[in-house]
């Protein structure tokens, strides 16, 4: 069986301790991918010190050298695209259409975060005061802890590491413990592009190595996505020892379906927002909201469509719905199902664990309709992260986005309309990081901001030009050459 190290200061290292934990993919719980290591804080210790020392050198760098070697990192991205998307699909679950979709968001974030290292603004304004100047820089921050999740396991991450390094920091990074093989991967192409060691080191392993990142001196931010649960603890550490952070949490995101909507357009949005990914996608589509005269045909339509999705192994050509990522996962999304079943929702399809035609051995479960779903439900509030799809009825479209708004998360939405108005008052109105209008509630692009409002995260955007206000702090100098005191906060009127 393969057994993988941490990569610190340049090199593949084994751990201090000597602890393993099994990498197991999820469409067949039989493939051991390999062995990865169960880190300790010394590991950690080792990662950040190694960060530490490298900052200055690499800081100084000029920022567009920087940016030829994140330049260089997208054209090995790309040429390993399909090697990395199989990798990927084997550990993670997604169909390797997916996956390559992964991987392209790391190449474009490399080639536009390396054009962004000229443009790396600062301001130059006016004195109040005679022969002065005012200005203003951007610097970086220092040691950067990422700590991401799985279901993303290459784009999520390059949308911190990325920006970050282009910024001149340097990065300790704990990939998921269900996704680590991908970390190996990351490590490997960021070598080979030229980034000199100890700028960028990888530590694998459980909560117990993530906290090790959060509660180290040395670490200057945190970078993080998953849940909202581990996200206030991390930033209740993170409050007190007065580190930057940024949350990419939990998500439960609505469609709305107007009656003037395009159906087929809009139950194919549906299908794609709910059930790509295996519906486990902070974006993805966990609530549509269906104006009343159009209820029954478009949860119809959805039933004839989603009933023939293909479930199997993502490696597989004819694939369309892959796994959940692990057992608890299927235990946590079942409980959910019974919830719904238990407070009043109809299953219309779906609800079950998949079995047969290779499916015995792994994580599968059909994709599930609930409809006639109330705001007061569980199932209507509470993140799943699953191919569970909650339908509920509006008569207008206040109600409807009264009904989006309705939820403590607020990462991303969507409306179908073909009436302009409703659309650009939706924009206006809906509670959420992101708006999708006539496209379901999954589909970022690299260069733009993305993040969410309420419970999904703290204020920062990641993607686009936005990722590098996390990323920097700014400085600000004021040039005097009037050869006098200037006397400035007195009241020189």
């Amino acid at each position: 069986m393969p057994k993988f190290e941490n990569y610190i200061n340049g090199a593949f290292i084994t751990p201090n301790d000597n602890n393993y934990f099994d990498n197991i993919s999820p469409a067949n719980n039989a493939d051991i991918i390999g062995q990865f290591p169960l880190s300790s804080s010394s590991d950690v210790d080792n990662a950040v010190s190694a960060a530490k020392q490298s900052f200055k050198a690499w800081k100084n760098m000029p920022a567009p050298k920087r940016g030829d070697i994140l330049r260089i990192a997208g054209d090995i991205f790309t040429r390993r695209k399909k090697e990395l998307a199989k990798i990927m699909t084997r550990e993670m679950g997604k169909p390797t259409f997916e996956t390559e979709g992964d991987v392209q968001e790391a190449i474009d974030t490399c080639y536009y975060a390396a054009s962004e290292t000229r443009r790396l603004f600062g301001q130059t304004v006016p004195s109040e005061m005679n022969e002065k100047i005012n200005m203003s820089f951007r610097n970086p921050i220092g040691v950067c802890g990422i700590i991401t999740a799985w279901n993303f396991p290459i784009a999520v991450p390059s949308w911190k590491i990325i920006p970050a390094l282009a910024c001149g920091n340097t990065v300790v990074w704990k990939p998921s413990d269900d996704a680590p093989h991908s970390g190996i991967i990351f490590a490997e192409i960021l070598e080979e592009a030229g980034v000199p060691a100890g700028v960028f080191n990888v530590v694998h392993g459980d909560a117990i190595c993530g906290q090790a990142i959060v509660n180290n001196p040395d670490v200057a931010l945190i970078g993080f996505t998953g849940s909202t649960q581990t996200g206030t603890a991390i930033a209740e550490v993170c409050g007190r020892m007065n580190k930057r952070i940024s949350l990419e949490m939990g998500g439960k995101n609505a469609q709305i379906i107007m009656d003037d909507a395009n159906l087929e357009l809009a139950v194919e949005g549906a299908l794609w927002g709910a059930f790509g990914t295996t519906g486990q996608r902070c974006t993805a589509t966990s609530r549509l909201i269906v104006h009343s005269s159009v209820y029954d045909i478009v949860i119809e339509m959805i039933e004839k469509q989603a009933t023939k999705l293909r479930l199997g192994d993502g490696l597989k050509a004819e694939t369309q719905v892959g796994p959940v990522i692990n057992k608890k996962a299927v235990e946590k999304i079942m409980s959910y199902i019974e919830i719904g079943k238990s407070e009043g929702a109809k299953l219309v399809f779906g609800g079950e664990i998949a079995t047969g035609n290779d499916l015995d051995n792994g994580n599968f479960i059909k994709p599930t309709l609930f409809k006639d779903v109330t705001r007061n439900m569980r199932i209507f509030q509470e993140e799943i992260f699953g191919p569970v799809l909650s339908v509920s009825k509006c008569h207008s479209l206040d109600e409807a986005i009264e009904l989006a708004n309705d939820c403590k998360y607020g990462l991303s939405s969507s409306i179908f309309t073909n009436d302009v108005r409703s659309a650009w008052l939706a924009t206006k109105e809906l509670e959420a990081g992101i708006t999708y209008i006539n496209a379901p509630t999954i589909g970022a692009e690299a260069h733009m901001p993305f993040g969410g409002v309420k419970g999904t995260g703290n204020g920062h955007r990641e993607g686009g030009w936005t990722a590098f206000e996390i990323f920097t702090e700014w400085k600000t100098v004021y040039v005097d050459y009037s050869n006098k005191l200037q006397r400035a906060q007195i009241d020189n009127y």
